[in-house]
């Protein structure tokens, strides 16, 4: 990776993050750290769990070194209290990068915004918070013991996410968002700026076809949603008959097995291919590798995204680089990816639209590859690495010109 070659200063770079593990906002956080060094910055990388074998080829590369604390934590008590225990994990993360380590320049904060006023005891140290999204919002309230459980994080949440130098989002709707949850910071005029995440596109280069195999990549999560997928593949070999027969659905993506979520999601997911009458047609590949990701994006004739209301979304880019079409849930972050009619298709959250979807590109084999070439191009000129890592290279000098002025 080629040093910048300027007159901007080195700077010495923190980024933390709760989990390095294999997910949309780890693929973000290895590619600021990937960035920021091809622009000649020092960047150090703490985190409370990094698994070798688990996790993004450049975490163990030795281009920025990885450090790990507080991983004897539990992650978890009970299956419960997730929240409390992600917090001291990375309380204690950050403790030890303030009494541990000399100042850095700037401390890139991911997700987890408790640990921003202990980072800011060294004044010396500008910190950046990165918002996949509130988390607030992703968590349940659904009892009163949950509410009253959650009122404090809640709080500490916007209080915390308000010392920040600088804050980013993900996406306009997460702007949007971010701005109607955090009343208090918006009534002060702190708002943050958007980064969009990005992709490798040099990765893609790969010879591609486009087989009658579907693709659905994603956590196995609940949020996901990926049993859309399984429905709408089952009802679009309905749709098609016989001349689809010979169509595949793989289901591929993050898996933990120390999540409990993880496993019954899995299972429920087998259980419901079953159902549908095409377990012999679905197939499920867990945690595969970057290499085995990209061989599985060049083979086949469009994703499957199904999330609904998904603040971003890397798989949709990651697609769209592949040079395939995307058929995607028409809200939150896919609306500013994915170009519907052009770049793929953006339908209600609904199996009988994401089948009459698929069946345009099975029945035409030319639009799927029209759509693919225009996606790629989109792709290049708005969600690169290159434009990625410029952006954030000018946010962190920025901060770091207005603490010497």
């Amino acid at each position: 990776m080629e040093k910048a070659e300027n007159s901007n200063p080195k700077l010495k770079i923190a980024i933390i993050h709760p989990d390095l593990g294999i997910g949309g906002a780890e693929r973000l956080i290895v590619d600021a750290a990937c960035e920021l060094v091809s622009h000649g910055h020092d960047v150090h990388v703490f985190t409370a769990h990094h698994d070798k074998n688990r996790c993004f080829e450049e975490t163990v590369s030795g281009l920025f070194p990885v450090t790990v604390y507080g991983d004897f934590l539990p992650r978890h008590i009970f299956y419960r209290f997730h929240a409390i225990c992600a917090y001291i994990r990375c309380i204690f993360v950050a403790l030890c990068v303030v009494f541990f380590w000399s100042s850095f320049d700037v401390v890139l904060v991911d997700q987890v915004s408790v640990v921003i006023p202990l980072l800011r005891i060294k004044r010396a140290t500008k910190v950046v918070f990165y918002c996949h999204f509130p988390d607030l919002l992703l968590a349940q309230h659904t009892t009163m013991l949950r509410k009253l459980y959650r009122m404090p994080i809640d709080m500490i949440e916007e209080a915390t996410t308000g010392v920040a130098n600088l804050i980013l989002v993900n996406s306009e709707f997460t702007a949007r968002t971010f701005a109607t949850t955090f009343h208090g910071l918006n009534k002060k005029g702190i708002k943050p700026s958007v980064l969009y995440p990005a992709v490798s596109l040099g990765q893609f280069d790969q010879p591609c076809s486009y087989k009658l195999n579907f693709l659905s990549i994603n956590r196995f999560e609940r949020k996901k949603n990926l049993q859309l997928a399984i429905s709408a593949f089952a009802l679009f070999r309905s749709f098609g008959g016989a001349d689809v027969s010979d169509a595949t659905l793989t289901v591929a993506g993050g898996y933990d097995r120390r999540l409990k979520e993880n496993v019954e999601y899995l299972e429920e997911l087998k259980w419901l291919a079953q159902t549908e009458g095409v377990s012999d047609q679905v197939r499920f590949i867990t945690s595969c590798s970057t290499a085995e990701r990209n061989e599985l994006l060049s083979n086949c004739l469009c994703v499957l995204y199904t999330p609904q209301d998904e603040h971003f979304g890397i798989v949709p880019l990651e697609a769209m680089g592949s040079k395939k079409p995307v058929i995607a849930c028409n809200s939150g972050g896919p609306v500013e990816t994915v170009i519907d009619g052009e770049t793929g298709f953006l339908c209600d959250p609904s199996p009988v639209q994401f089948a009459n979807a698929m069946l345009k590109l099975a029945k035409d084999a030319d639009m799927a590859a029209k759509m693919g070439e225009e996606a790629r191009k989109h792709v290049t000129s708005t969600f690169s690495t290159k434009i990625f890592g410029d952006k954030l290279n000018n946010y962190v000098l920025n901060l770091y010109h207005h603490r010497i002025e």
